[in-house]
Formats: structure tokens, sequence, C-alpha cells
């Protein structure tokens, strides 16, 4: 049985929580907290150590996926999450352009961590004011090569599609090392 360990990150409510909760098979291990701050009301709760999913692809291969807290105050827990990573995802809210910078920079720390595969989801294009897929990889500064898809973090199947993108990616990275 080979395991795959993927960390979830992105700003604060940028989807990461709802995104393992709509594909783990397991309740999902949270850490959530009410908010105290008037500022960050923007939900009721906010992940102050990680969420914990899980997701069997085959009776081979199972998903380990770990979210981080999107919060600044909690960052400290980035990089005891990111340990033995094989792979992780950033999602970007696409409807707070307010967000982008933050997630571009919580994108280049989690590429210092480790070199792994990643994917950037583009999250909440269901929202009307969400910004198109190619809009927001300028904004980000993407290179063309890094995989960005479009996500609806509460959809099981547009949730699979990542995780599978970025499956993709570790395999290959695999293969390529042997």
């Amino acid at each position: 049985m080979q395991t795959v360990k993927m960390v979830v990150t992105g700003p604060f409510n940028s989807g990461k929580t709802a995104f393992i909760c709509s594909v783990s098979e397991i309740d999902v291990v949270s850490t959530e907290r009410k908010i105290s701050t008037e500022a960050e009301r923007v939900k009721e709760t906010t992940t102050v150590a990680m969420d914990f999913g899980r997701i069997t692809v085959d009776d081979d291969l199972v998903l380990y996926l770990f979210g981080t807290p999107g919060q600044k105050r909690f960052d400290f827990m980035w990089e005891i999450l990111s340990e033995g990573m094989l792979g992780f995802i950033v999602m970007v809210d696409s409807a707070r352009p307010e967000t982008f910078r933050e997630a571009r920079g919580i994108l280049q720390t989690f590429r210092a961590y480790a070199p792994t595969p990643y994917v950037v989801a583009a999250n909440k294009q269901d929202h009307e004011d969400a910004w198109e897929v190619d809009d927001l990889r300028i904004a980000l500064k993407l290179d063309s090569k890094v995989k960005m898809l479009p996500c609806v973090a509460t959809d099981r199947e547009a949730v699979k599609k990542v995780l599978l993108e970025l499956l993709y990616s570790i395999l290959e990275e695999m293969k390529d090392k042997e």
C-alpha cells in the first residue's frame, strides 16, 4: 500500500477545509476554532493547526490530505505540515483579489520548504465575481507551465480533478527519479 501526503494550503478563507471535507472518506480531523476578532468575521471559524482527511484511490494507493491554517499567526504550522509531503495545492479565492499577493507568498514559501510538484486551484469559480483562470495566472505571475485549475471546493468532482492532476505530477516525478 502506497501512501501519498499532500498539503492543501492558501490564504484565510480560500476553501482549504471545504476542499478536504468534500472528498475525505473519513470524518475530517479538524482544529477549527471560533474566530474572535471582528475583522476576520467573514466566517465563524478558522483552522488553527490543521485539517486531516484521507481518500483511497485504489487498492494500492491512499492520499493523506493535510490542510494548513490560512492565518499568518498560525504559519508556524506550515513547515511542520510540509514535512514529508510529496506535493501541495495552493487554494486561491478567485473572488478576492486582495488575497492574491498573499497566495503568491504562500506558494513561494512552500516551494522553499520542498521542491515537490504543486498545482494552484482557482477556487470559488461558481461566484459571480470570480476571476477567470487566465487572468488569475497573470495576477499571480505564474509561469505557463504551472498547472492552474478551476475549482469549487464544495464540488467533489472538481476537487477530485485537482487531486488527480497533482497526483499525476507526483507520479511523473517519481518515475523520473527511478
